[in-house]
């Protein structure tokens, strides 16, 4: 028996239905095409009817003649100007038209990815903010997010930019232990790698959480406006300090706000410590300082540890006392530091005893600048000589009245080596390069107000001053003139701040000393009538004291001529002797 062939429609092909389908979607779309500008007049017009019977509904009902006799005057003047019923027909497609356009839907929560990610926050800090003896506990295995977390900002990626939390008042949020546990859950649930400010507000039980932007690196190192005794350590955030700076960041003028350092005699942060790793800007910091320093006509003393020649820059420039990289220099530099302070103490006492004003040269500020001391005090030990660092107790001590200020910039490894003096004396401290809360709370004293990235561009840390709030940090950008790894443009920047070079002369080489013929020797014989003077011409040479002094020149003159004769050798020859 032969078998019949399958239909069109099971064998292959397209089957009439899809293909009629097919081509009824293809004419609704371009009929959609097409009409859509009249689909979008008619859209405008249903949204204006429904905005007149609101506004209709609203009026009064003993407004509604006058409303209705103005708007058919308007109608009736349209209609008696010349193409008035083509503009008011015009007026009203376009208005039309622009309440049709289509617009972008508002979004009026967070996505599902989003709203997955709160609920998984919320579920991680159940264990944290809840107790079983709460009757109605705020946070809940299975409990809902949407009543403990407000305000969600989400960015591109779906990470969370900005959150507002509401925890149980019986939560301990005055113990830093609890909120640090708080804060670190919070920086591993929202995504690492950035840096997050947490603003705890004790008395409404509300914990803000947001992404802080990171501080500019382009601020170059510049003259900044400020007065003498203040000195630009670097720039933070807008809510950190109540004051800016007009900089240049490239070409652009910018406000920013600064963390400024005050020091002198009224300061209570003399002298300040800087701690980084390996390529985190402390030398950086360290130039900046230098600069400002001799831009307000102070006197820089500079001891490199390292011996990089990063300060060569400052070598034999007005206002640089000296560069120091080896021990036996730094040992003598130091060692003069300590009785500089001594002899300016010493001139103030003696000033305030007379009631005069302290010398000019006493109130000049000295910036004593060690970069790495821990370096020469091993080099020092290792010859057998004194740590460098011992010299550093009278300055430190004793500075801030002799307007003497120590900078002392060391690495973590090293922080052991430095003596009590440099721990008690320096309240201003700096920590640069990533580092871990502990370790900026050891050195500073306080834990940082947001946590510190992994990785950190150089220049970037945390400052504070003193008792003060921990700011965050961004040293502007001073690199050495003579690297050329470094942008032309900042380098450019340090060689403009730069003092002149003093003019130092050379000693001129010793000139021979002409030889000159020596004048023949001339022997006088003395006068025979030549005598001593009497006892009468003595007596009247007392009684008259202008003759005495002429006798007495003669006699002198005899005096001279006898000894000329008496040392005069005698003649060997029949030659005469003299001219």
């Amino acid at each position: 028996m032969a078998r019949r062939p399958l239909p069109r429609i099971l064998t292959g092909g397209t089957p009439w239905p899809a293909r009629g389908r097919d081509l009824a979607r293809t004419a609704a779309d371009s009929a959609t095409d097409v009409l859509h500008p009249l689909l979008v007049i008619g859209r405008g017009l249903r949204v204006l009817a429904s905005a007149g019977r609101r506004k209709w509904a609203d009026t009064p009902k003993d407004k509604r003649g006058p409303a209705l006799f103005l708007a058919a005057a308007v109608v009736l003047a349209l209609a008696l100007v010349p193409y008035g019923p083509l503009l008011g027909l015009i007026t009203v497609m376009a208005t039309a038209a622009w309440h049709g356009r289509p617009r972008t839907p508002v979004k009026t929560g967070p996505s599902d990815a989003e709203a997955e990610r709160l609920a998984a926050l919320y579920e991680a800090l159940v264990p944290y903010f809840s107790v079983p003896e709460d009757p109605s506990p705020l946070f809940a295995h299975g409990g809902s997010w949407d009543q403990a977390f407000s305000d969600p900002v989400f960015d591109a990626s779906g990470r969370i930019n900005r959150l507002r939390i509401r925890y149980p008042a019986y939560f301990t949020d005055g113990e830093p232990a609890a909120r640090a546990r708080i804060e670190a859950l919070l920086h591993a649930k929202s995504g690492r790698g950035r840096e997050y400010l947490f603003d705890w507000d004790e008395e409404a039980n509300q914990l803000d959480l947001r992404v802080l932007a990171p501080l500019s690196t382009g601020i170059a190192a510049q003259p900044f406006v400020t007065a003498p005794g203040e000195t630009v350590l670097g720039f933070t955030d807008a809510g950190g300090v109540q004051r800016t700076l007009p900089v240049l960041e490239g070409d652009e003028p910018r406000d920013v706000p600064p963390v400024i350092w005050r020091t002198g005699p009224r300061s209570t942060e003399p002298h300040l410590l800087v701690v980084g790793l390996p390529g985190s800007g402390t030398s950086t910091l360290l130039r900046s300082i230098a600069l400002q320093a001799l831009r307000h006509g102070g006197e820089v003393l500079i001891v490199e540890g390292g011996g990089s020649g990063e300060y060569a820059c400052l070598t034999g420039r007005a206002g640089v006392l000296a560069v120091e990289c080896g021990p036996g220099g730094a040992q003598t530099t130091l060692e003069w530091a300590a009785r500089e302070t001594e002899r300016r103490l010493l001139a103030a006492h003696r000033a305030r005893e007379t009631g005069g004003a302290m010398p000019e040269d006493t109130r000049r500020p000295l910036w004593v600048l060690l970069d790495r001391p821990s370096v020469l005090a091993h080099l020092a030990a290792a010859e057998g000589g004194p740590d460098p660092l011992g010299r550093l107790q009278v300055p430190l001590r004793h500075g801030r009245a002799a307007h003497v200020t120590v900078v002392v910039a060391e690495q973590f490894e090293q922080l052991e080596l430095l003596g009590d003096a440099v721990w008690q004396h320096t309240r201003a401290r700096v920590v640069l390069g990533p580092a871990g809360s502990r370790q900026i709370a050891e050195v500073l004293g306080a834990p940082p107000h947001t946590t510190p990235t992994p990785q950190a561009p150089p220049g970037r840390g945390y400052a504070r001053l003193g008792a003060g709030p921990v700011h965050r940090l961004q040293v502007p950008a001073t690199p050495d003139p003579y690297d050329d790894a470094t942008p032309p443009a900042h380098r450019r920047a340090v060689t403009e701040l730069l003092p002149e070079r003093t003019a130092r002369r050379a000693p001129a080489p010793a000139a021979p000393e002409p030889v000159t013929q020596a004048p023949p020797l001339r022997i006088v014989q003395p006068p025979a009538q030549a005598q001593a003077p009497s006892i009468d011409a003595r007596e009247a040479a007392i009684d008259d004291p202008e003759p005495r002094a002429e006798e007495t020149r003669e006699t002198r003159e005899v005096r001279e001529v006898r000894e000329v004769a008496a040392e005069a050798p005698k003649a060997r020859g029949p030659w005469p002797v003299g001219p």
